[in-house]
């Protein structure tokens, strides 16, 4: 039998004191965004935005108010902004998923 031991960060004075960074962690859900108007993400602010059909994409992240279109988005992207809306004005992109 093999043994694996891990060494904690310098300051971490044992596993407990280790926290886990959720915004980095993988997802654990996984949400089909449909574009619209004006409602926000179904759960709220997701972790990152997959693109599976190429185009632009009008998205609100986290902490801002409008819209800002991400052009040119190719297909099997993954986004690493925290959104909280895709607006259908400006998204042509498609088979967009939301990932908490």
């Amino acid at each position: 039998m093999q043994r694996f031991f891990h060494t904690l960060p310098s300051g971490v004075r044992e596993a407990a004191d280790a926290t886990v960074d959720l915004a980095s962690a993988p997802a654990s859900s996984l949400k089909a965004v449909t574009p619209h108007a004006s409602n926000t993400l179904p759960d709220g602010v997701c972790r990152a935005l997959w693109v599976g059909t190429a185009g632009d994409v009008a998205v609100i992240a986290e902490d801002d108010t409008v819209a800002i279109t991400l052009t040119a988005v190719p297909a099997g992207s993954v986004l690493p902004v925290r959104a909280k809306a895709v607006r259908a004005a400006g998204t042509t992109a498609g088979n967009i998923v939301a990932l908490y």
